[in-house]
């Protein structure tokens, strides 16, 4: 008994041991190519997530959708489109996310990487609204699985000391996605070339994301921080030693001392968890985050050309100035990364959805072209403060043995709320038009100021150890 109880010891030291040397890692050229690495995953998962809003036209171009309130319930098949395609990411967010604490982050990144690939590729050889809605919801399973991986997986690698500044950065990178499939609409969608439809193009593109997998998966190690909690402290040991390495040739100096504090609790994922004391409010909290920012984000994101267009906009235009509002997504991240770490998260989140609302209902009255643009802007901004703050915020918020898929399920709240938006949006835009959407907005987003604000606890400056107790 006394030989079990000395051996647990040990193996809790040798953990606390090797968290600490990876926490007073400080930031280095290789750990901003980590972050470059997973951007470039996410970047064709924002690609799809823009293709929600920019391929409609062109669909309704080929005859495929229709343009007016003919498709699924009489609505716009704007609608099933989008609802298709959080569907697939509610499914892969709830049920799949758990294979990245089971299996690994590395895998689970690049095998659900592949899976969106080759299913998006697919639906861009369909001739039908509802093979296209099929085979849209097929690949978000894999987005799904995959938006989930790659916050709990830099997280876990990331110094804390720049932890936000990292996920804004990553967003940043990955936001890219937004106006290159804003840019290959606006291109494409009006034209036929090489004898395809535009869509089809556009939709192929994500066909690249396949070389990108073998790269990922070469250049990329596993968590520490998974290898830790499934036991493998050889091969944990291994990793951090690794990255000792590579970081202290780039500093050019002697790391800093490790600080050895408790390590986590060991033992095997549970969802009832999230519902015990310990988690029981934090989890209600990103619920009620999760489910009211979706409605309020995709509520303008997944509409953009549809909203121009509800203010007088012609099907050119639209896609001009959608363009034009993309190009925010990936500048205003990496303004963000100058202060991401000065502020607590939760404040930032809060300021968000402060913007979203404001702007937005003042975008409602507008009919210029430089007004739409410009306060189309705007809104993108506090979108993408709230986006990328929440995003860095839920992953510190639960222990690693139990990271993804609690970050799933709360997660998975998000996708079912955007897939209730479409409905919600198409009907709110159908009865009461461009003023009763941002009103309805703006409702969201004073719920996301409540949840958050009261009910948040804070986070900044904390190791994921302590921030997750």
């Amino acid at each position: 008994m006394n030989h079990q109880v000395e051996t647990r010891r040990t193996r809790a030291d040798r953990v606390a041991a090797i968290t600490a040397r990876l926490n007073r890692l400080p930031p280095s050229r290789y750990i901003w190519r980590l972050v470059m690495l997973f951007s470039l995953c996410g970047f064709f998962e924002i690609y799809e997530i823009a293709l929600t809003a920019f391929l409609s036209p062109g669909l309704i171009r080929a005859g495929i959708f229709h343009a007016d309130a003919k498709g699924f319930l009489g609505l716009a098949d704007q609608a099933s489109f989008a609802a298709a395609t959080f569907a697939g990411f509610f499914v892969g967010a709830a049920l799949f996310s758990s294979v990245a604490d089971k299996y690994g982050r590395r895998s689970v990144l690049t095998c659900s990487l592949l899976w969106y690939a080759v299913c998006t590729v697919v639906m861009a050889a369909q001739n039908t609204a509802l093979a296209v809605d099929l085979w849209r919801l097929v690949a978000g399973i894999g987005v799904g699985v995959q938006l989930v991986t790659i916050d709990s997986y830099l997280a876990e690698l990331v110094p804390r000391t720049v932890r936000g500044k990292a996920f804004a950065v990553n967003y940043g990178l990955m936001y890219l996605g937004v106006p290159a499939a804003a840019l290959l609409c606006w291109l494409l969608l009006p034209t036929d070339p090489a004898l395809m439809a535009g869509w089809r193009w556009v939709a192929s593109f994500p066909a690249l994301a396949i070389p990108v997998v073998l790269w990922v998966r070469r250049l990329v190690p596993e968590s520490p921080r998974w290898l830790l909690q499934r036991g493998q402290l050889e091969a944990a040991e291994q990793v951090v030693a690794s990255i000792e390495a590579r970081v202290s040739s780039e500093v050019r100096g002697q790391l800093p001392m490790p600080h050895i504090g408790s390590p986590e609790a060991e033992g095997q994922a549970d969802l009832t968890e999230l519902l015990r004391p310990t988690y029981r409010r934090r989890t209600l909290m990103l619920i009620a985050l999760n489910i009211f920012q979706a409605l309020g984000f995709y509520g303008f994101s997944n509409w953009v050309p549809t909203l121009l267009a509800s203010q007088g906009v012609t099907f050119v235009k639209s896609l001009q100035y959608s363009f034009a509002i993309a190009i925010v997504y990936p500048v205003a991240p990496l303004l963000i990364a100058f202060f991401a770490d000065r502020f607590e998260a939760k404040w930032q989140i809060v300021a968000g959805a402060v913007g979203t609302a404001v702007f937005g209902l003042l975008f409602a009255q507008q009919s210029s072209p430089a007004m739409l643009v410009a306060l189309g802007a705007l809104i993108t901004v506090s979108n993408i403060l709230l986006s990328y703050s929440y995003h860095a915020y839920q992953t510190t918020l639960y222990p690693t043995r139990l990271r993804a898929r609690a970050v799933g399920f709360v997660y998975s709240f998000s996708r079912l709320a955007t897939v209730l938006s479409g409905f919600a949006i198409a009907i709110v835009l159908r009865d009461f038009g461009t003023t009763g959407v941002f009103a309805f907005i703006a409702i969201c987003m004073l719920v996301v100021v409540i949840a958050v604000g009261v009910f948040g606890p804070q986070t900044r400056g904390l190791t994921l150890e302590e921030s997750s107790r």
